[in-house]
């Protein structure tokens, strides 16, 4: 008999660095799921035709990267309230009425991966390096896990302050050349600075109290904000390939109803780019 194997993708230009297709394939054969999982390259002009031809042929759902969120965001029938907060979307797939629905699992996943290294987040004061995209994908799941508050630092204060004022009181925007005196045990970085091998321009005081220093980005070395860290003496750095598996499992879950285990993956994932 004929296994129904159900087709899922992610969309992206560039794509072919994605690890979108390693992760979900081990996924589904961890969780003994039928499915395929490929990289499309959309034209820059052209996600939703992308989108409507794969569907067309048979897709279930997809993750959305790098340049096409904000276009998913505009895709969808019906956004999920964390989507709606961020203001883009990584997420598709299909509710049972067949409406088009967009998820934003960036943040669920930034949040079980400082759970999973034990970073210091309940009841503590987060600073958030960058005020774009990245950012407002994950205040709201910061503050839902417990951050005591959140300041929001970045190259123009207005920025980062407008971001701010969609939060409420516990969450501040400043420069990041102004950032108050105070002690931030986790900071983290979501500005891209570290694809270009540099590193926020904040000054070394800020990490006085900082015992665990995040990056989102990752790869095969510490990025250079997290060299820099460990030179100031903080203890612990991570950076973002947990949130990318985190990520990825979230959307797993609201596709295939099974939750994995992120721990092999990730392990499986650090072997690859060594």
């Amino acid at each position: 008999m004929d296994i129904k194997v159900d087709r899922y993708a992610v969309f992206g230009h560039p794509i072919a660095h994605s690890k979108s297709p390693l992760i979900h394939t081990l996924f589904a054969q961890q969780c003994a799921e039928a499915m395929q999982y490929q990289a499309i390259l959309a034209p820059l002009d052209g996600f939703a035709e992308s989108w409507q031809a794969f569907v067309a042929a048979g897709g279930r759902g997809g993750n959305v990267t790098v340049p096409f969120k904000e276009q998913a965001f505009a895709l969808a029938e019906q956004l999920t309230e964390r989507a709606a907060q961020a203001g883009a979307v990584n997420t598709l797939y299909f509710d049972q009425n067949g409406q088009l629905c967009g998820d934003n699992t960036d943040g669920a996943g930034l949040v079980q991966d400082l759970l999973r290294l034990e970073a210091p987040l309940k009841d503590q004061p987060v600073l958030l390096l960058g005020a774009g995209g990245a950012s407002r994908g994950v205040i709201e799941p910061l503050l839902q896990a417990g951050a005591a508050s959140i300041t929001i630092a970045n190259r123009t204060a207005a920025k980062a302050q407008l971001l701010a004022e969609h939060f409420g009181s516990k969450v501040s925007g400043c420069a990041l050349t102004d950032i108050p005196a105070g002690t931030y045990p986790l900071v983290i970085n979501a500005t891209s600075s570290g694809l270009a091998g540099e590193r926020p321009a904040i000054a070394p005081e800020v990490l006085s109290g900082c015992t665990f220093a995040y990056d989102m980005l990752y790869g095969k070395e510490p990025t250079a904000f997290l060299h820099w860290c460990a030179q100031q003496g903080v203890a612990r750095q991570a950076d973002g390939l947990g949130m990318l598996v985190g990520q990825a499992a979230e959307a797993f879950r609201i596709w295939r109803g099974k939750t994995p285990a992120t721990e092999p993956v990730i392990a499986a994932l650090k072997k690859a780019l060594a």
